[in-house]
């Protein structure tokens, strides 16, 4: 990698407004405002809408579709396509 052209690289904790949750990793993302983690050190804090915590598939309040009823009535309405 060739030096002085990639943004910092280091920790962060990324909290979730939506689930109260907090996270703290790695990133190139940073911030003005800061948080007192666990371990007693001060990292960047950047607030995200959505995260495994509280997205619908990760939490299993996921909505299934009905596709095979969309695929009949297309199937219905247009016929279905022959083989060959």
């Amino acid at each position: 990698m060739k030096p002085g052209i990639h943004p910092a690289y280091g920790p962060v904790v990324f909290r979730d407004k939506a689930a109260g949750y907090a996270f703290l990793t790695r990133s190139t993302l940073t911030s003005e405002r800061t948080v007192t983690w666990e371990d007693g050190n001060t990292y960047p804090v950047v607030d995200v809408e959505i995260s495994s915590a509280s997205h619908p598939f990760y939490t299993g309040t996921a909505r299934v579709l009905d596709t095979a009823g969309r695929v009949e009535r297309f199937e219905r309405r247009y016929g279905t396509r022959e083989a060959g």
